[in-house]
């Protein structure tokens, strides 16, 4: 089956684009947007509107398949690509992409995804939201050219078994962090909050005072509220860094605080993503290790979730090489196109690292579902719920888009 035509397609990204190096210099909040000068290139205002591009294949059967180019609410920051509007990439599209489109067959997924991944014009590679809603809309063509499901193709092509079990689902508040437990609790998600702890002063607290009192009431928020004993939720806090801020990234001085979060958090798992951030991928991994084996010598069983300057595949890779944390954050858009997941996933399971399927709030409704199928093939530890920070809209388009294809799966299996 060959790709007839192609139409691009701007659109809204479900949240919107943080200049994140402003926010943890202290920007102040004015209602849902922030007072001051951006500090990261490209940025025209410190929160400003989440763009998309869909990218629309027509194939040669009429069916059109669909894939949305989004990049995370964070761009710019921690080693990531710069801000992706659609003003500026539309054009670039039409230019560059299109001709290598038009006529292309699609009947597999994996060969013609890693050829765009790794395709340059003029000397640099394609932005990383254009590859992952490109390998997006050439899964979905692989998908529709073969009267298969998408996970079907990626299981074929990969040689995955194909299992019909939930995943596990984790639940992202945004600066809701005490509403959206509620929510979240209700319909039982299995990892929860997030909680965006992205400010000292606001959320983390110049001690950490905030955030130990968070945990406590977090803990008691479930047991109040969860029918019976059996709800389990593990407590997920991203931090961004912010921890490191307040004790000059010492590792002793943050494994001494973590410890205190662990036993305001029992009974339940505590994961911490990003406690510090060194300001390189080289000082990132040897200071997540430092933090990590600190952990280790006092008992604790905190997990250490990396997430900044692991962002591509080869980052993924020497972060699990170097066994400096016990979770990984595969943040889909970060990784381009969606056969670099695929492969993050496996490699972290392979060595026994746990493997967290992540991205943004900043995606849309297509991305997000394509980026179930992958999980569903690849079976990470954990799934994002998302776009959006609502968490109900996000729950409802990934946890629906599941229980679909296990319907579907166990249909065809039982037929």
């Amino acid at each position: 089956m060959k790709i007839r035509n192609i139409t691009f397609s701007p659109g809204f990204a479900a949240f919107y684009f943080d200049d994140q190096s402003a926010i943890k210099a202290g920007a102040k909040q004015d209602g849902f947007t922030y007072l001051g000068e951006a500090a990261t290139d490209g940025f025209e205002q410190i929160r400003q509107r989440g763009e998309s591009i869909s990218i629309l294949l027509e194939l040669e059967n009429g069916q059109i398949a669909e894939g949305d180019c989004s990049a995370v609410q964070y761009s710019g920051a921690a080693g990531r690509d710069p801000l992706f509007t659609a003003a500026r990439f539309i054009p670039y599209l039409q230019a560059h992409v299109a001709p290598l489109l038009i006529g292309r067959d699609i009947d597999c997924f994996r060969e013609t995804a890693a050829f765009f991944d790794t395709l340059e014009v003029e000397g640099t590679r394609l932005h990383t939201a254009i590859r992952y809603g490109l390998s997006q809309a050439l899964l979905d063509a692989a998908a529709k050219a073969t009267g298969r499901l998408k996970v079907e193709v990626i299981c074929a092509e990969y040689d995955l078994p194909l299992i019909t079990e939930p995943l596990a689902l984790f639940g992202q508040s945004g600066d809701d962090r005490y509403g959206a437990v509620d929510k979240m609790v209700l319909k039982r998600v299995d990892a929860l909050p997030h909680g965006l702890i992205n400010n000292v002063q606001t959320k983390l607290g110049e001690n950490g005072g905030k955030l130990k009192e968070y945990v406590t009431w977090l803990t008691g928020r479930i047991q109040t509220l969860r029918p019976d004993a059996s709800y389990t939720p593990e407590l997920h806090i991203d931090v961004y860094g912010t921890i490191g801020l307040i004790f000059d990234n010492d590792p002793a001085r943050i494994a001494d605080y973590l410890c205190v979060l662990e036993r305001r958090a029992a009974p339940f798992q505590l994961s911490i993503e990003g406690p510090a951030d060194a300001g390189s991928k080289e000082g990132q991994i040897a200071l997540l290790g430092q933090i990590k084996s600190a952990l280790a010598a006092r008992g604790s069983s905190v997990r250490i979730v990396a997430d900044e300057w692991c962002n591509t595949l080869e980052d993924v890779i020497d972060f699990v090489d170097a066994d400096c944390c016990d979770m990984v954050q595969i943040k889909t858009p970060d990784l381009g196109s969606l056969h670099n997941t695929i492969e993050a996933v496996l490699y972290c399971k392979s060595k026994g690292v746990a493997a967290y399927q992540g991205g943004t709030c900043n995606e849309t409704d297509i991305s997000a579902r394509a980026c179930v199928n992958v999980a569903q093939a690849t079976r990470p530890e954990r799934v994002l719920v998302k776009p959006g920070m609502g968490f109900d809209e996000g729950m409802t388009i990934v946890a629906n888009e599941m229980h679909r294809n296990l319907a579907l799966l166990s249909a065809r299996k039982a037929a």
